[in-house]
């Protein structure tokens, strides 16, 4: 497996992830985001990979009504589902696009917004080139990434759980991808490099909940390429690496609903 196959969203993973994924990890970050981003009073907005939309759900309500508002992703399936969740009336553009291949002019927007995304990016220099080039001057690039898994509870007993299950050869999507680019100092020196200035970088520490550890485990095994991992070892251990995912999280986490740390970055800079 590698960063290419990484991004690929497809088949099951876009609903479970929406169903498990989005609650337990991406709404609470959503909710902190949003008004951040409405704080600078922006008039034009280009979200970059939305995913399901959970941001851009956050977006749209906190933003004034004449706001543009533009939502993007390189996967279809998960495009589709996040466009179904908008009421009759929205006024969210949502568009296919590759954000190391932004299909639109220069300055074209005054605010770009990335959570938790770039990590997935294959060349994240040219992902924050893009982004640089499609601001106008006096603009501003926000981002999260997660943090490494030490600080990231359920992603580290998922990965620890799944390095047992396949000794000879472990799936290292979480680490490698989710929580492989945190490096602050890097990340400054690859904006700066892109262009950009005035660049801040703050922690942000949580607590995830979940009804379950199986939920969690539903969540990491079969809402994200973490199953393409897992299926590529064989279809049928799919059920035993969630099974022993869940059994893992409940040994750490205890029965019934269970919490865990995350830890994220909220990364801003200025055109």
């Amino acid at each position: 497996m590698s960063l290419s196959t990484d991004r690929h969203f497809t088949g099951s993973i876009p609903d479970i992830y929406d169903r498990f994924m989005v609650p337990l990890l991406f709404e609470a970050q959503a909710r902190d985001l949003a008004p951040r981003v409405g704080a600078l009073a922006p008039q034009a907005v280009l979200e970059t990979a939305a995913g399901t939309g959970v941001l851009t759900r956050a977006l749209e309500a906190c933003l004034p009504a004449t706001t543009r508002l533009v939502a993007t992703d390189l996967n279809p399936p998960m495009l589709a589902l996040a466009a179904s969740h908008q009421p009759a009336g929205s006024r969210v553009v949502w568009q296919e696009a590759d954000a190391l291949q932004l299909p639109f002019a220069p300055a074209d927007f005054d605010l770009v917004v990335c959570q938790f995304g770039v990590m997935f990016f294959p060349d994240k220099m040219q992902g924050y080139r893009e982004a640089h080039r499609v601001l106008r001057p006096g603009g501003h690039f926000l981002m999260s990434v997660w943090d490494g898994l030490a600080g990231n509870d359920f992603a580290r007993v998922v990965e620890a759980a799944l390095a047992k299950v396949f000794p000879q050869d472990p799936p290292g999507f979480m680490g490698r991808t989710p929580h492989g680019y945190h490096d602050m100092a890097l990340i400054r020196a690859e904006l700066a490099a892109a262009g950009f200035a005035a660049v801040a970088a703050e922690a942000r520490d949580g607590v995830s909940r979940a009804g379950s550890a199986r939920e969690v485990a539903m969540a990491f095994c079969h809402g994200t390429p973490l199953r393409n991992e897992i299926f590529a070892r064989g279809p049928a251990r799919l059920e035993e690496a969630t099974a022993c995912a869940a059994a893992s999280l409940e040994r750490c986490f205890g029965p019934g609903p269970i919490e865990g740390r995350v830890r994220a970055w909220l990364i801003t800079a200025g055109r």
